[in-house]
């Protein structure tokens, strides 16, 4: 798990649409700090300091210490909304939760290596889940989960059984398929119409030749006729 980010806000008084637009005017994220049982708190989030703190984290899930006009929030990032248009982040939700209770969380899953499958049979690794529901403690929410597929063959797999669970609970269902090895996909050449296969003679075009043939009987009838006319005179 990374280590903790430190943010700074303040508390939003102006809510609603017309808040949260004010706030981004301002170079602020708008958000919202919610828990079990608590009152939402609203607040902004200068960007700049988001953005900067952000750098250093690695994976999905990113917990801060949040310090919000003199109080004190450890938290859980759950959900950063975007602009569709613009991909400028627009909202930040969080969590607030004890460093002593275990959360459920969603964590990437990471391919490591070259499948041998991929290197010496030509196959293609494909990712058919990439995130896993896991329950652990804040404290040991792991970056990702890696899992090495240097030893997969063609037609080999990696299930949610087969992932390493050190200090966490894995609640995805164990036989779900995570990744696989899939065979090259060999496209068959249609013949080409009108191109003869290599030592096939060209076929004799039969019609021509007819062509030609009539139009040989046609002159030979020719001179036959400039002869008799030659004997009558």
């Amino acid at each position: 798990m990374s280590s903790v980010i430190q943010l700074n806000g303040t508390r939003r008084t102006r809510l609603g649409k017309g808040g949260a637009r004010k706030a981004r005017a301002a170079g602020q994220i708008p958000g919202v700090v919610y828990g079990h049982g608590e009152e939402p708190v609203p607040v902004a989030i200068e960007i700049r300091e988001f953005q900067t703190a952000l750098r250093s984290h690695k994976g999905g899930n990113a917990l801060v210490n949040l310090k919000v006009d003199g109080a004190e929030y450890t938290a859980l990032v759950r959900d950063a909304q975007y602009d569709p248009v613009s991909n400028a982040l627009i909202h930040l939700d969080f969590q607030h939760i004890s460093l002593t209770e275990t959360i459920e969380v969603e964590v990437e899953v990471h391919a490591v290596g070259l499948a041998a499958g991929v290197k010496d049979g030509g196959g293609v690794l494909e990712m058919i889940v990439r995130t896993v529901e896991v329950r652990c403690l804040p404290t040991t929410i792991p970056d990702s989960i890696d899992v090495d597929v240097t030893a997969l063959q063609i037609g080999e797999s990696v299930h949610v059984r087969d992932l390493p669970a050190e200090g966490i609970t894995i609640l995805t269902d164990p036989d779900t398929t995570l990744i696989t090895i899939v065979p090259p996909t060999v496209e068959e050449v249609a013949p080409v119409e009108g191109v003869l296969a290599p030592g096939v003679p060209e076929p004799e075009v039969v019609g021509a030749k007819g062509k030609k043939d009539e139009a040989g009987a046609d002159e030979k009838d020719k001179e036959k006729d400039k002869d008799k006319d030659k004997d009558k005179k």
